[in-house]
């Protein structure tokens, strides 16, 4: 077996005949499969009308080669079905060749959704098959001379009375997710990942700070923070140390001096309630903060600690400037192994905890999210694969590091892929964010629909010229806004998603690829849809009201397994169970997956309201307007909170209430102000005030959501 190749999953060919679905397959691919079914005959399977590679034709057509041709358009399939049997006697295989394709780099799926629908239509068993390249899903630390030049991944053969477009497609992913789990760079940690990157490209990799219009290179910053991680191993014996600090230099510095410091780095949510922040503080057992005077300045309501606990950055990096400027010459002559090793993290392993992210509970308690250096790293290359940025590229960084992709993506990624950032640390500062991309020219920017009408309300369109992307998650983006966005800024936006839970990213939109040679083209984008899945991503579905299995083309509970999906929440179990079963993660949303491989969103499980990109609770409000109003003791119910639609946020909160005096509208105002007072963000007191007869109950005595739901819309 030749040594370009890489096999999983090979006990899963099975020994009788099987229709083998490639999810991709090129000449030399072509050859190699030869090669893993020797002594078996093969009949090769094209499609009538598809565009072939000039060796492939050629091989076809060669004596003792049996190839055989089908029409996409035939309306008996059962009937082609029955001819092929023949050719799946004696264990013989037929393997379908879905032909040359217009694709964006890593497509794991070059084959059209017609003529899928007609292979899966023949009544023959199927072997679905992973086919990828490892140089088109590289991960800039590997050493491209190591990898495998193809890999081939089977999944287990679907009987013919279960084969269907939906199932090949579940297949496919769970074969994608077993190689690219398989990966040696995921036993690494989080800091050989960044030394390796820097030390390739951190001398032509630069971190613009739009706050004081300063550049400096990535290289430099490493050292810095090397240097500063020195200090913090004096400041604290605690594993995680808490970072208060916006995307800029001291942001970055200070999340990589933990890193080296071989601690955990905890980026408090400076924008929560003052009870989630003091809650996100016990749970990770901080005990020192790094932040800045001048950011200390602009949050004077934040509960600070001590000063006693706060290393101020900015005071601390003059005083150790010859070690900065030591460890910048040594980051760059020592190899990475000498300078782990002097570092003390020699030990670390891709399951240890890397980083610490805190996202909203059901009780409104937040849930802390550890992720691991597997986590991060996987992500990293999935985003960035898919992506396919330059390394000369540019990102705008002014997602807070607090959030999921302001640190995946913002922070890991442009460090370990040699990518450009832009740093500023307001999102909503529209007009300035629009000079940053102006200025330095920046190709990528993440955002939410909420601050996409910022840039609509307050920004020229030539300043955003240079952006190659647009991405949007966190809410639903609505299609009048993309359409207007790109209308005025001849750009589309595009809609992905992720979850805390997966380091965040697992889908995305992107622009179609262009049409090559007249060959069909594979379409990235699809309106209404978060996008495809990102590489080694498995997926499945089960029924919202049996949690039983369900086909991933009908609406179920989305179900995600993959290298990103982190192992369990901070010191909770039961949480921890209630969402992993046997390395699936139960993502609490219901979609579903089209023929063509795209997700769509199409309701939520869980009791949230994602508002401006935050993540709201209804019970957390509930308990706090229950308190207000001296409601603990009730023994009915009398108020429930919902999410209403809301144009400019994508969702608001409504209250269900059934307590209405003959002054409700000023009662609902009080309660408003009452709630703000009580340290509750606006964001989250309700914005409609609905009043009811009583609150929908199920027999069970449950608040029936469905009902509470159906009850606003009527009232809207």
């Amino acid at each position: 077996m030749s040594k370009t190749i890489e096999i999983h999953g090979e006990n899963n060919i099975p020994e009788e005949g099987a229709l083998v679905i490639p999810g991709r397959l090129d000449f030399n691919q072509m050859l190699l499969l030869e090669q893993i079914f020797a002594g078996r005959s093969i009949t090769w399977l094209c499609e009538e009308n598809i565009v072939l590679d000039d060796s492939v034709r050629s091989y076809l057509e060669q004596d003792g080669i049996t190839a055989v041709a089908f029409s996409a358009e035939d309306e008996a399939p059962e009937i082609i079905g029955k001819t092929l049997e023949n050719n799946l006697q004696d264990g013989q295989l037929i393997v379908y060749l879905s032909g040359l394709a217009s694709v964006r780099e890593g497509e794991c799926r070059h084959l059209l959704a017609k003529n899928l629908k007609q292979l899966c239509a023949f009544g023959l068993p199927v072997l679905p098959l992973a086919v990828a390249k490892p140089t088109e899903l590289a991960y800039s630390p590997e050493n491209l001379n190591r990898l495998p030049g193809n890999i081939f991944s089977f999944a287990p053969l679907i009987p013919a009375r279960a084969v269907t477009v939906a199932a090949w497609q579940e297949a496919i992913h769970a074969a994608d997710e077993v190689w690219f789990s398989a990966r040696a760079f995921l036993n690494d940690s989080l800091p050989v990942a960044i030394l390796n990157g820097i030390k390739k490209h951190g001398s032509s990799t630069t971190l613009y700070d739009g706050t004081d219009d300063s550049a400096t290179s990535f290289d430099k910053l490493l050292g810095a923070a090397i240097a500063l991680a020195g200090v913090i191993k004096k400041q604290t014996k605690k594993r995680r140390v808490g970072i208060l600090l916006p995307p800029g230099k001291g942001g970055m510095i200070a999340n990589l001096a933990v890193v080296f410091a071989g601690k955990i780095p905890v980026n408090i949510n400076f924008t929560s309630s003052q009870s989630a922040i003091h809650s996100s503080i016990r749970q990770s057992g901080v005990d020192k903060f790094i932040t800045a005077d001048p950011f200390v300045r602009k949050a004077p309501s934040f509960p600070w600690p001590p000063n006693r606990d706060l290393i101020f950055i900015e005071r601390v990096l003059p005083t150790i400037k010859k070690k900065i400027i030591r460890w910048i010459v040594l980051s760059k002559i020592l190899p990475t192994p000498v300078i782990i090793k002097i570092l003390g993290l020699s030990d670390l392993q891709g399951d240890d905890e890397a980083i610490l992210l805190f996202t909203s509970g059901s009780s409104g308690e937040p849930k802390g999210v550890p992720l691991t250096h597997r986590n991060v790293l996987a992500n990293v290359c999935q985003f960035g694969c898919k992506i396919q940025l330059r390394h000369q590229a540019k990102i705008l960084g002014c997602l807070p590091l607090f959030h999921s992709f302001g640190s995946t993506v913002t922070l890991w990624y442009p460090c370990i892929e040699g990518i450009n950032l832009i740093t500023y640390p307001n999102p909503l500062e529209t007009k300035r964010l629009a000079e940053l991309i102006g200025m330095h020219s920046a190709n990528l920017l993440l955002s939410t629909p909420t601050f996409l009408r910022g840039y609509m309300r307050r920004v020229k369109p030539n300043q955003l010229q240079s952006l190659d992307y647009v991405i949007t998650g966190a809410e639903k983006l609505p299609q009048s806004l993309a359409e207007s966005f790109q209308e005025k800024f001849g750009i589309l936006p595009m809609e992905g998603y992720g979850l805390t839970e997966t380091s965040p990213a697992t889908n995305v939109n992107l622009p179609d690829p262009p049409s090559e040679g007249g060959a069909p083209i594979i379409n990235t984008n699809r309106s209404g849809s978060v996008g495809k899945f990102l590489p080694g991503i498995a997926v499945k579905m089960t029924d919202p009201a049996t949690g039983k299995p369900c086909p991933i083309d009908t609406q179920g509970t989305i179900w995600l397994r993959g290298a990103n999906v982190f192992p369990g929440y901070l010191d909770n179990q039961k949480k921890t169970d209630d969402v992993i079963t046997d390395g699936w993660f139960n993502t609490g949303d219901i979609g579903r997956v089209d023929e063509d491989g795209f997700l769509f969103i199409e309701g939520r499980l869980s009791r949230f309201s994602k508002i401006g990109g935050e993540m709201v609770p209804h019970e957390t409000i509930e308990a706090a307007i229950i308190k207000l109003l001296g409601l603990d003791h009730e023994t009915e119910r009398r108020i429930a909170v919902v999410g209403i639609p809301d144009v400019q946020k994508g969702e608001a909160i409504a209250l269900l209430t059934t307590v209405c005096g003959e002054t409700f509208q000023q009662e609902c105002i009080d309660l408003r102000y009452k709630l703000m007072d009580t340290g509750l963000p606006s964001l989250w007191c309700p914005k409609m005030f609905i009043p009811a007869d009583q609150i929908p109950i199920l027999a069970s005595g449950k608040l029936d959501i469905k009902g509470c739901q159906e009850l606003a819309e009527q009232n809207i």
